[in-house]
């Protein structure tokens, strides 16, 4: 393929991008700046969302307020993002401007004593590791990170018998950009550092390594990496890439590289949110274009098995692994008051099942939606095809489709050199599986137009001498 819209792949081929749906969550009162399913240790699910001035949980299809009763309003700012992560029962966030929030029921409120931070992380040896933080000690430290007391998130005071302690990581300069676990470890990330943090015990207690490869491989900004489950896909201002603890490789290389560094604004590229599709083994990247006054309008979609690319744009606000509460026969009168107004989603799909997990996003509007509704347009523009030495016709193009769209048309494009502009030449419906085109050139391109779920493993182009019918 040349170019796609609306096109994601799977194991055998490529399909149709499915639409955003709407939950039945209601609309929250601001833009979202930060989402998460916090699953506690009985199993029970909680989803929060923040805004920069206040937190929510959702109970039902409304946003309950769980801003902290001391200390009123947040303080975030334009930039601000929530950080979240769960430790055992509670829940910690982080917002930069306001001290570590916890939540183990009810309403969020400080923990007395711990810093500021931009990034909260729980590790498997029971500490919440924080990094880019403020303090009364050492005061704004966007290289600092600090850990609680072990398996108390309530305690922050650095000593050697609770294990609570700080530093600064400072062999690559920069601030601290994000942080996730990968195992038993906690990975720190710059713009342009990778560092890799084991639990060693006192009087250490964490101890960094810098990874070959971070120089290139850092991420632009704080959302944009994702676990895919003993491994890392994130973005640096030199494209995506994969890390596994080792260190990192770029993807895309030759295929998707180039493009997304022509296509990402350099401005807001920090903005980039991604995030990982378990069902669908989909990494979803989404960025702001160079037309975007700052919102993640472009998003480009890669499958981890087959290793392909796709993409299908949407303007979000925050990305979210939404799991399902589930849904009886009694209970789709909540959904809506008639079988034929339900939403337009197979029975079959996890959004219907009891922990489903569904990938989904907060759109501009505000309102969660999630991504398992029918596909609707797309189209997938082919590579030229012919010959720099001799004319072809090109007679007819087939699709090879396991799954048939709803309409398909076919608009085809020529040149006589490589490097031409392309002029079009005509659009033609599907007719007995096959478009047919009586086109004569040196090179051929052909623009598919689909409609409805469909899915396609291969296309064959039939050129024939020119001159030849």
């Amino acid at each position: 393929m040349s170019a796609c819209a609306n096109i994601v792949p799977f194991e055998a081929g490529f399909k149709g991008a499915p639409a955003a749906v709407n939950t039945t969550a209601d609309a929250l009162a601001a833009a979202c700046i930060g989402a998460t399913v916090a699953t506690q240790l009985d199993g029970t699910r909680r989803v929060f969302a923040g805004t920069t001035t206040k937190l929510y949980e959702l109970s039902g299809t409304s946003w309950t307020n769980r801003t902290r009763a001391s200390g009123g309003d947040y303080g975030g700012g334009s930039d601000t993002r929530w950080s979240f992560c769960q430790f055992g029962d509670t829940t910690v966030a982080a917002n930069l401007a306001d001290t570590i929030q916890s939540s183990a029921s009810g309403a969020f409120a400080d923990i007395s004593g711990a810093p500021k931070a931009k990034i909260v992380v729980s590790a498997s040896n029971n500490f919440v590791v924080a990094f880019n933080t403020v303090d009364g000690t050492y005061g704004t430290s966007q290289d600092r990170w600090w850990c609680c007391a072990q398996s108390d998130q309530t305690s922050w005071t650095p000593a050697v018998s609770t294990l609570a302690t700080t530093g600064r990581l400072v062999a690559i300069e920069g601030p601290i950009q994000a942080g996730l676990t990968l195992g038993d470890y906690v990975i720190a990330y710059k713009k342009r550092a990778i560092f890799l943090g084991a639990f060693v015990g006192s009087p250490v207690v964490w101890q960094w390594s810098l990874i070959p490869g971070g120089e290139t491989f850092g991420v632009v900004g704080q959302e944009a990496v994702c676990d895919i489950g003993g491994a890392h896909v994130g973005v640096s201002d030199d494209g995506p890439w994969f890390f596994d603890g080792t260190r990192p490789m770029p993807l895309g290389s030759g295929v998707i590289r180039k493009w997304f560094l022509d296509n990402s604004s350099p401005a807001y590229r920090y903005k980039t949110k991604v995030i990982y599709d378990k069902q669908a083994k989909h990494v979803r990247i989404y960025f702001p274009s160079n037309a975007s006054s700052g919102s993640c309008d472009y998003c480009i979609v890669y499958h981890v098995e087959a290793k392909q690319w796709g993409r299908a744009d949407a303007t979000i606000e925050a990305p979210l692994s939404y799991i399902a509460p589930g849904v009886t026969i009694n209970g789709l009168d909540s959904y809506a008051a008639t079988i034929d107004s339900l939403p337009n989603i197979p029975f079959d799909s996890q959004y219907w099942q009891s922990g489903g997990q569904v990938c989904s996003y907060f759109n501009a509007s505000h309102q969660l939606v999630s991504l398992n509704g029918p596909s609707a347009t797309s189209s997938i523009t082919t590579c030229d095809v012919g010959d720099d030495d001799s004319v072809s016709l090109l007679a007819r193009v087939r699709m090879r489709f396991t799954d048939a769209p709803t309409t398909a048309s076919a608009t085809a494009f020529y040149k006589m050199n490589e490097g031409d502009d392309l002029t079009q030449g005509s659009t033609v419906d599907i007719d007995d599986g096959k478009f047919d085109f009586l086109q004569q050139a040196r090179w051929h391109r052909v623009r598919f137009n689909l409609t409805g779920d469909h899915k396609e493993t291969g296309y064959a182009a039939a050129l024939k001498k020119g001159g030849e019918r």
